[in-house]
């Protein structure tokens, strides 16, 4: 993975596949490169259920919605996939403004 000078939120271009090294082969491997996107969120989860809880009735919000983000950009993380075993990597996120995934 390759680090960004502090403080740059520049528009990234990354091939889909790259060859890296995969801890269940023991070997570099190609790896096919994918954004990671969170599922659905469950209503039935007890953290959901408890939130809800709180906010029922007199005094509206749980915590104060923000009006202004503090944050400019968010944080786009990858998973790298091994062709050969399909073992999935994630890598930590990178704070960029535009993201794009370009086929080499």
């Amino acid at each position: 993975m390759f680090k960004l000078p502090s403080k740059m939120h520049v528009n990234v271009n990354l091939p889909k596949e790259k060859r890296a090294y995969c801890p269940k082969c023991k070997t570099h491997q190609t790896m096919k490169v994918s954004v990671y996107k969170a599922g659905k969120r469950r209503g039935s989860a007890a953290g959901e259920r408890r939130h809800a809880i709180r906010k029922k009735g007199y005094g509206g919000q749980k915590f104060p919605k923000l009006a202004k983000p503090a944050k400019t950009t968010k944080k786009v993380t990858l998973i790298e996939t091994c062709t050969v075993c399909k073992k999935k990597m994630m890598n930590k996120g990178i704070r960029v403004r535009k993201f794009e995934l370009v086929a080499v």
